[in-house]
């Protein structure tokens, strides 16, 4: 089993980065002369997978005409959220109704995507379809981010992500997300984790470690830090 197409989250208004984000949107920030977008987009050719979508909102203007100069050697359809953002939940329902495709890689941009991450994907996508899961989202122990600042999200125990005192496990940004799972939704603003959470109750929310070190532009004083290593 293969997945087609990425998704990628742009919409965002990236306020934890201003004023960088006041005139710039958080995917065009460029770190050793190369956009954040362009790093996440060329991780995910890297993966074979054959299509990509992402949405825009704040500064959209900017980030059509960033892809429509590069010509990257894959096909890539730009949605909108609309008169109003969609927040992480809609904008990916509003992405996934573009497309016929069953499952979807969905990425943020703001982690620091790179061809380190090609081989741990490739793995996550094959216990996906090997379990015949919905969900899974790819975690890092906390110990391994480069902000240490961040706060873990999950805990971690055989695949299964928990919430709990122990929340030693961090989301970096990439998911895959079957579009059943959007069934019972409308494209209105709501956040992923509305689902995440859901999924959670039943015990049903998967998780996959990253060994990986990760990087993440959580504010602008990270970002300071990433532009100096």
């Amino acid at each position: 089993m293969k997945i087609n197409t990425a998704l990628i989250l742009c919409a965002g208004l990236g306020k934890r980065l201003n004023p960088l984000t006041l005139d710039t949107p958080k995917p065009l920030l460029k770190l050793n002369d190369i956009t954040i977008l362009e790093k996440c987009i060329n991780t995910i050719i890297k993966l074979g997978v054959k299509r990509v979508i992402l949405n825009t909102f704040h500064l959209g203007d900017q980030i059509f005409d960033f892809v429509n100069n590069k010509n990257f050697k894959i096909d890539i359809n730009i949605v909108e959220d609309g008169s109003k953002i969609l927040d992480t939940g809609g904008g990916i329902l509003n992405m996934i109704r573009h497309s016929e495709d069953e499952n979807f890689l969905v990425f943020n941009p703001d982690t620091l995507w790179n061809e380190i991450y090609i081989q741990e994907i490739d793995k996550m996508k094959n216990f996906y379809f090997e379990n015949r899961l919905n969900n899974l989202l790819l975690v890092v122990n906390k110990k391994l981010s480069f902000d240490n600042n961040l706060i873990g999200d999950f805990e971690l125990k055989s695949n299964l992500l928990k919430k709990n005192d122990n929340k030693n496990f961090i989301y970096i940004g990439c998911q895959i997300l079957n579009k059943n799972l959007f069934q019972n939704y409308e494209i209105i603003n709501f956040s992923i984790s509305e689902i995440w959470n859901k999924l959670l109750g039943k015990n049903m929310l998967n998780g996959f470690e990253s060994i990986n070190k990760f990087y993440h532009l959580t504010n602008l004083e990270t970002f300071k830090k990433l532009k100096d290593l």
